[in-house]
């Protein structure tokens, strides 16, 4: 009995002991969502009939990875598979842990199994910077089911993760909430005198939406940002959150991006298929969130200049000069006032008529090649600069077409077994057109079939 009475005061300090560490926790830790209709956003992981949920539903959840920005719920996703599974939840971070820590944590796993005390799950967070040895260690215990491993990143599993690895998870990706979600985290926030900011602050009207719209779709963020205008607040002997605490706290609007990770790479694709697409304001917008990020500026240009004859082309003959002047301009002055000449090269292009005949002509090019290797200049396209070359053949027949009127002389120019051939057909837009034109009357004196 007296161990029994033992056992139930522990388990009664065990419980002040964690409400005392709730109650010290961030406001962030404090509202994590207990349940899955608790979270926010994600209804395409957590709304009915979703594969994500009917797995934790089943109370046998197996590994997975969840991709996405921070702040957008993975670490609750994997603390609710493991309340699912009724598991051990057991944390590291790939950014301090070492082979050791995970063999560790796998002999622990497989002593709960053993003695009948359920199963672990690992929460791996910032599962792309485990280096192949670590992933290594870890997939025995993935592959034999001593550990449900829940991996989170903000990279591309497909990338970052060893084959072995991932193809023994399932992968989820979670998405930057929106606006109205952050507002509703922020709500139960302030709504929950338990865990949120109690009953003895007011928020003023504007505060959550502004929060909302600037912090990226981040929750976390968004938590930690009224949390600290709650400190600022109660530290002036105020009652009331305003619009101006959050701007304090929060200091400038936060831009979602990573130099070295896929946010940067979706963000230049968005900038490059703007312009594409004609639409300057689109491009702008995405310009500007690179330089905001620290984007290199000389990346931005080098990839104007690409886009330039790629998308453009002939049909605008003066793209190419404007994004070649761009780069140039940024070698010479810099940021921020670079950011004047990659503004005005990407409204040009953005505005340009489009064409990707160039890109098209090259690989047209390049076909023909593979279909005629080996194949000679023909003996009147040859050098002659010595007598020998002459005494050979070599340049006799060729006609200069500087001695005919119009400078077109129809000769051969294409080697044999490909004189037929075309590798550039203009486009209909822009300057394109009249040059479509003009090269049909060339090709008519040269006596070169259609172009299509």
């Amino acid at each position: 009995m007296a161990g029994a009475e033992l056992s139930d005061q522990d388990d009664l300090f065990a419980e002040e002991r964690a409400e005392r560490r709730g109650a010290a926790a961030p406001l962030a830790a404090r509202m994590r969502p207990r349940t899955l209709d608790e979270v926010a956003g994600q209804q395409h992981l957590v709304g009915p009939g979703t594969a994500f949920r009917a797995l934790l539903d089943s109370g046998q959840p197996s590994s997975l990875i969840l991709w996405g920005p921070a702040g957008t719920g993975k670490t609750t996703l994997a603390r609710l598979t493991a309340k699912a599974a009724r598991a051990q939840f057991s944390e590291i971070s790939a950014t301090s842990a070492g082979v050791k820590d995970v063999r560790a944590i796998l002999a622990s796993a497989r002593q709960r199994i053993e003695d009948d005390r359920g199963r672990t799950v690992l929460f791996l967070d910032e599962i792309h910077r485990f280096s192949k040895s670590q992933q290594d260690a870890l997939l025995p215990g993935v592959e034999d089911g001593t550990v449900i491993l829940v991996g989170a990143t903000t990279e591309n599993p497909f990338f970052e993760v060893n084959s072995p690895l991932i193809s023994r998870c399932t992968v989820f990706r979670t998405e930057a909430l929106e606006p109205a979600d952050v507002v509703a985290v922020l709500s139960a926030a302030r709504d929950d005198v338990m865990r949120g900011l109690g009953d003895d602050l007011e928020v003023g009207e504007g505060v959550m939406e502004t929060i909302a719209e600037r912090v990226g779709g981040d929750a976390r963020l968004a938590l930690n940002t009224l949390d600290v205008a709650e400190a600022i607040v109660r530290g002036s002997g105020r009652s009331r959150v305003e619009v101006e605490d959050v701007t304090e706290a929060l200091q400038r609007r936060v831009i979602r991006y990573d130099k070295g990770g896929d946010r940067h790479y979706d963000v230049i694709s968005a900038f490059i298929k703007s312009i594409r697409g004609s639409d300057p304001d689109a491009a702008l917008y995405w310009l500007h969130t690179m330089l905001e990020a620290g984007e290199d500026p000389k990346f931005i240009a080098r990839r104007l200049v690409i886009l330039a004859s790629e998308d453009i082309g002939l049909a605008d003959h003066a793209a190419l000069s404007i994004a070649t002047d761009a780069f140039r301009a940024i070698e010479l002055i810099g940021l921020p006032e670079g950011a004047y000449a990659l503004s005005h090269a990407t409204l040009y292009l953005a505005m340009a008529a489009k064409s990707n005949t160039v890109k098209t002509a090259i690989g047209r090019t390049r076909d023909l090649l593979e279909r005629t290797p080996g194949a000679t200049v023909p003996p009147h396209l040859r050098s002659a600069a010595t007598e020998g070359q002459q005494a050979m053949g070599d340049g006799v027949g060729y006609l200069y077409p500087h001695d005919h009127p119009d400078g077109i002389l129809p000769q051969q120019y294409l080697p044999d077994g490909a004189v037929d051939e075309t590798a550039y057909v203009p486009g209909d837009h822009g300057e394109e057109a009249a040059l479509r034109e003009r090269l049909r009357k060339i090709d008519a004196r040269l006596g070169k079939r259609e172009r299509r």
